[in-house]
C-alpha cells in the first residue's frame, strides 16, 4: 500500500516538473524571438525642397543626391524633347534709372541655359547672352523712357529651345500675346525729372497767358473807356 502512495507521488511530481519546464522553455523562447525580431519602420517620401521660381535655384537632381534620403521631384518631359516655356513673372521698373529686373519661373522641363529677348518697334528681338540654368532673375538696362517692349523669356537644352508665341509680329503696338506666359508687353514711363519739367512748363505759360488777359483788358479800357461809366457821364448831361 505505501509502495502505491509512493510511486502514485512520484509520478504527480514528475508530471508537474516536466509541465513548468515545459511552459518555462517556452517563455524564453517567446522572449527570445521578440528581442531578435526588429520592426522596421517604413519611411515617409517627402517632397525636394525645390521652388521652380527660386533664384539660383539648383536642380532637384542635385538635391536628391545631396540629401540622406532621396527626395521627389516633380515630373519633367523628356531631355531628348525641347523644353516647355518658362513663366514670366514679377517686371519691376525703374524709371529713373531705365532699367527693368525680370524675374520667372522654370518650366518642368530639363534646361541648360536661358536667354530673354526684347524687341523695341519693328526692328529685330535684341537677344540677351546666355544665363545659367539656376537663374530666376535678370536686369534690363538701357530701356528708353515712354517707349513700348515686348519681352520674352526663353529656355534652351540640347534638344532645342522653347516657343516664343507672337514672335512674327512687327512691333510691340501689334503684339497681343497672352499676359500669363514666356511673354508680356512692357511701357516704360516717362521719367519723373521729365513731368516734373512739363507740369512746370504748363504752369508757366498759363501764368503768361493769364498775364496777356490781365494785360488787353487794361488796354482795352484806357482805350475805348467804361461802358458803364459814360452811360453815367450822359445821364448827368442830360439833366
Amino acid at each position: 500500500m505505501l509502495g502505491s502512495l509512493s510511486l502514485l507521488w512520484l509520478a504527480a511530481m514528475t508530471t508537474s516538473l516536466v509541465s513548468q519546464s515545459q511552459i518555462l522553455t517556452l517563455e524564453d523562447y517567446q522572449e527570445g524571438e521578440e528581442d531578435d525580431v526588429t520592426v522596421a519602420t517604413p519611411s515617409l517620401a517627402v517632397r525636394c525642397d525645390y521652388d521652380r521660381c527660386r533664384h539660383l535655384q539648383v536642380s532637384c537632381q542635385e538635391l536628391q543626391k545631396v540629401g540622406p534620403v532621396a527626395c521627389l521631384c516633380p515630373g519633367l518631359s523628356r531631355e531628348d524633347q525641347q523644353p516647355e516655356p518658362p513663366r514670366l513673372g514679377e517686371v519691376q521698373i525703374v524709371a529713373e534709372e531705365g532699367y527693368a529686373v525680370v524675374h520667372w519661373c522654370a518650366p518642368f522641363s530639363p534646361v541648360s541655359h536661358y536667354w530673354l529677348l526684347l524687341w523695341e518697334s519693328n526692328g529685330a528681338p535684341q537677344k540677351s547672352a546666355p544665363l545659367n540654368a539656376t537663374v530666376r532673375r535678370a536686369e534690363l538696362k538701357g530701356l528708353k523712357p515712354g517707349v513700348a517692349y515686348v519681352l520674352c523669356v526663353v529656355a534652351a537644352n540640347d534638344a532645342g529651345e522653347s516657343n516664343v508665341p507672337g514672335a512674327d509680329v512687327e512691333g510691340p503696338e501689334n503684339w497681343t500675346g497672352p499676359s500669363f506666359g514666356p511673354c508680356r508687353k512692357l511701357i516704360m514711363p516717362p521719367k519723373p525729372v521729365t513731368l516734373v519739367y512739363a507740369a512746370v512748363g504748363v504752369g508757366t505759360a498759363l501764368a503768361l497767358l493769364s498775364c496777356a488777359a490781365l494785360v488787353w483788358h487794361f488796354c482795352l479800357r484806357e482805350r475805348w473807356g467804361c461802358p458803364r461809366r459814360q452811360g453815367i457821364a450822359q445821364a448827368s448831361e442830360a439833366l
